[in-house]
């Protein structure tokens, strides 16, 4: 009976090990998949990426050779913040022959009239320029002063008048699964819209989707730090 005691035992600790070194296997795997996954081309033709300051040096040729066509720049936010990296992307991404657009994000408990101010003194009037994003994560509730449903809707909706007077362009709703949970601006203001979520195409915004960010942290040779893929629906 203590031979096979000791014996069973020893099959157990054999199984846990084998089961432990397929779960690290599994662990790796997915690890790279998630790190390197990117939405097959065949599908969608057009890739790109959104860069800023807090992504570190970006090698543009590079960007390039590996199938960016586009890329969005991390440019305002609120109503005084500034990308300090913004000018030069914006030089760079164009010597690279990308598209380049404009991003700003959208500080709810900020007058909608100094936000605009602060992203029309930074992004140039430039008709070749892609329509201008502006990235939906903020809540009001979070605000010093709560600000209601009402006002969040009254004051993006002129912030967006106030852009796109700017640009020519109608914006580009960069909306978050928690934002368009608490106020439900898909339905509410008719813009295009850009949503986020790794690997699985996202629907939590009731209509179809113009741009997707599918992966938040692309391993590639262009960055030492993840990059923002972007797809456009095709």
């Amino acid at each position: 009976m203590a031979r096979k005691s000791t014996a069973s035992r020893h099959l157990r600790l054999r199984l846990l090990g084998v089961f432990g070194l397929l779960a690290l296997v599994a662990g790796i795997w997915g690890w790279w998949q998630l790190h390197h996954w990117q939405p097959p081309r065949a599908s969608y033709p057009m890739q790109g990426a959104e860069i800023g300051n807090a992504d570190g040096p970006v090698d543009w040729k590079a960007l390039k050779a590996i199938g960016a066509d586009f890329a969005y720049l991390d440019a305002s936010a609120s109503a005084f913040a500034r990308d300090d990296s913004f000018a030069q992307n914006l030089e760079d991404a164009k010597a690279a022959k990308l598209q380049v657009g404009a991003l700003h994000r959208y500080d709810p408990c900020q007058p909608a009239e100094r936000q605009a101010a602060n992203f029309v003194t930074v992004v140039p009037r430039d008709p070749k320029m892609l329509p201008p994003a502006v990235e939906l994560d903020m809540l009001g509730d979070d605000c010093p002063n709560p600000v209601s449903d009402a006002g969040i809707e009254s004051e993006l909706t002129t912030f967006l008048n106030q852009i796109e007077t700017h640009t020519g362009k109608p914006a580009i709703l960069k909306m978050t699964s928690r934002f368009q949970a608490r106020y439900h601006i898909a339905s509410q203001i008719d813009r295009n819209l850009w949503l986020v979520r790794t690997r699985l195409q996202p629907d939590y915004a009731g209509r179809p989707w113009t741009l997707w960010t599918a992966n938040s942290r692309l391993s590639t040779e262009a960055s030492d730090n993840g990059l923002r893929w972007v797809v456009v629906q095709p």
